[in-house]
């Protein structure tokens, strides 16, 4: 039996909190079956299951910093044709999002604890709160490589 790499354990970790097969239709079990997911358009049904299963999504203007879609987006969505995929970049936000909110959980021990310490200024990010940085690729590469450092005792 091969190990799956690091990232494909993102891979699965992130596609069972978008609800899995349930609410994605296909399995995903590779990275490029995640690229091919987000190029194709993430279902609807993921993201209403995402912000229903994510309590910090429903505050403020959490939805919108960390996926772009403000909260009168998706109740416009949910109105329309919930079959219409998103788009590619709502899609790989939601996914980047998804993948790091996983990856706090790993390191931070529970969902709580992870949504959390999104919502918080944290000193090795220049006090800045991890949510507020996955606006962009670089931003979230900082928070990542933050995770890293916390899973290991390197907080600085």
């Amino acid at each position: 039996m091969v190990a799956m790499s690091c990232f494909e354990n993102d891979v699965t970790r992130t596609y069972l909190l978008l609800g899995g097969k349930r609410t994605i239709h296909a399995s995903i079990e590779t990275a490029l079956d995640a690229h091919d997911l987000i190029v194709r358009g993430l279902p609807l049904t993921a993201l209403i299951h995402l912000v229903n299963e994510t309590p910090m999504l429903s505050s403020g203007d959490t939805l919108e910093k960390a996926i772009g879609i403000s909260p009168r987006t998706l109740q416009r969505h949910k109105k329309e044709d919930t079959s219409k995929p998103l788009s590619v970049e709502q899609s790989n936000r939601i996914w980047r999002f998804t993948k790091i909110l996983g990856r706090a959980i790993e390191v931070l021990g529970s969902k709580e604890e992870a949504e959390l310490w999104m919502g918080q200024p944290a000193f090795g990010l220049e006090n800045r709160k991890p949510i507020d940085l996955l606006a962009s690729a670089p931003g979230a590469e900082v928070v990542q490589d933050y995770l890293t450092r916390i899973e290991y005792g390197i907080y600085m």
